[in-house]
């Protein structure tokens, strides 16, 4: 049997050992484990399996994963989301919508130690909603923006979705960190214009709470220079070359667990679960890397990539037109799976045809990361929009209305990376040459 059709029905395959229940990872190895065997033989794909799980649980490049990952469980687990916000809304909360604006720029700063989506809008829905319950905002408004700043947790550094994408395309995690920062910073501006229009149009969604003087402003300034001090030490140690990107996560843990000690805002208790968590998360990544590249050594002899790299460069559509193709595959995949999950099935397998169609990894890497903002918000599978409904315990329906008007704001970021890849690929090549 020709090998193409082979790898056609391994991904079929795939396709229904998911859907059965099975755990992605697993069905990846299960699917690449047997079609290598099928066209190599029984000990090659052993060799494989055994090797695979070896080099990446081993390997000291992806130390950066847990790493980063354990720096923003302590972040998460000691409060710190709560200082910010505070010291946020005492800046900007007297104008309309205030309240929500200070959740953007809350969630901005809380990035800057924390790399995970989910954490950050399961954080804000237990900080910010309540806060802005007491002040007669509508539910709408409130639940909306707490589920959209998640997306800023893909982009801004040290995000988890980039260091996944490094280690998945071997780019640069450092490029890739400085490069989600303009976009991010972009998409967080975005929503501050939807706070601010939308509370013009309709004044009661965001009443103006009252506004605090000069001497409360500056008594919550603290607060606000040690994400800025912990960002410096961990990715711009990075940016300048005094850390690799392991050493720049340790770094910046260590830099979160000495304030938040110092602080009193974590015991030892706190630490072991943020220790034994992150510690979860990042096992589950790492088997799914492993998957994914049992599975990639499959299709690899299978020549699917090659046929894929082949059909898509010969389609008679411009570059851009087939790169929206991609982007809606991510999207419709992430819509049946996890939205990480997908991207850690779909990339080894994209990643050689956006090459060959001439675009920049770097800025390929950022426009995957900017579209995962968009799945984890569109349903059917929209895991930001759980979390605040687990967390507010309101409609599911409501939450999908509040968010929706920042869904435009990932969606035009998406077209502006179209129209002006600049705006991804400016700094990384100014800072990191």
């Amino acid at each position: 049997m020709d090998e193409a059709i082979i790898g056609a029905l391994g991904l079929v395959v795939l396709a229904v050992l998911t859907l059965s229940g099975l755990e992605l990872g697993f069905a990846m190895v299960m699917t690449g484990f047997l079609g290598f065997a099928y066209l190599r033989s029984f000990g090659a794909s052993l060799d494989l399996l055994g090797s695979e799980f070896y080099d990446v649980f081993a390997s000291y490049t992806f130390t950066v994963l847990p790493l980063f990952l354990l720096m923003g469980q302590v972040t998460f687990n000691a409060g710190i989301a709560d200082q910010l916000y505070k010291s946020a809304r005492r800046f900007v909360g007297h104008i309309p919508g205030g309240l929500a604006v200070a959740t953007v720029v809350g969630a901005a700063l809380f990035k800057a130690m924390c790399g995970s989506a989910i954490a950050t809008s399961a954080t804000f829905a237990s900080v910010a909603v309540p806060e802005m319950d007491k002040r007669g905002y509508g539910r709408k408004l409130s639940t909306g923006v707490a589920a959209s700043v998640g997306a800023l947790g893909n982009l801004l550094p040290p995000a988890a979705v980039l260091i996944i994408l490094g280690v998945l395309t071997q780019q640069s995690i450092g490029k890739l960190f400085i490069a989600g920062i303009m976009p991010g910073l972009l998409i967080a501006l975005f929503f501050i214009f939807v706070i601010l229009g939308w509370c013009k149009l309709n004044p009661e969604l965001g009443p103006a709470a009252p506004r605090c003087g000069w001497r409360e402003r500056i008594s919550g300034l603290p607060e606000i220079v040690w994400p800025v001090v912990i960002f410096v030490v961990a990715v711009g140690g990075l940016m300048f070359g005094l850390f690799t990107p392991t050493e720049a996560g340790s770094a910046g843990t260590a830099a979160v667990i000495v304030v938040v000690f110092l602080k009193g805002k974590l015991n030892f208790g706190g630490l072991w679960r943020s220790v034994r968590e992150s510690l979860g998360a990042a096992c589950m990544v790492l088997v799914l890397i492993a998957g994914s590249l049992i599975l990639g050594r499959f299709v690899a002899v299978a020549k699917i990539p090659m046929l894929l790299s082949e059909w898509t460069t010969t389609l008679p559509l411009p570059p851009e037109a087939i790169m929206c193709v991609i982007i809606s595959i991510y999207l419709l995949g992430g819509s049946v799976l996890d939205d990480v999950a997908f991207m850690v099935l779909a990339t080894p397998i994209f990643y050689p045809s956006v090459v060959k169609l001439g675009f920049d990894p770097i800025w390929f890497c950022i426009i995957l990361a900017v579209t995962l903002g968009i799945g984890v918000l569109v349903p059917p599978v929209a895991v930001a929009v759980f979390v605040v409904k687990g967390i507010t315990k309101e409609s599911m329906g409501l939450v999908y209305k509040g968010a929706a008007p920042f869904l435009l704001s990932l969606v035009a970021c998406l077209v502006l990376l179209f129209l002006f890849p600049g705006i991804a690929t400016y700094l990384p090549g100014v800072l990191m040459k």
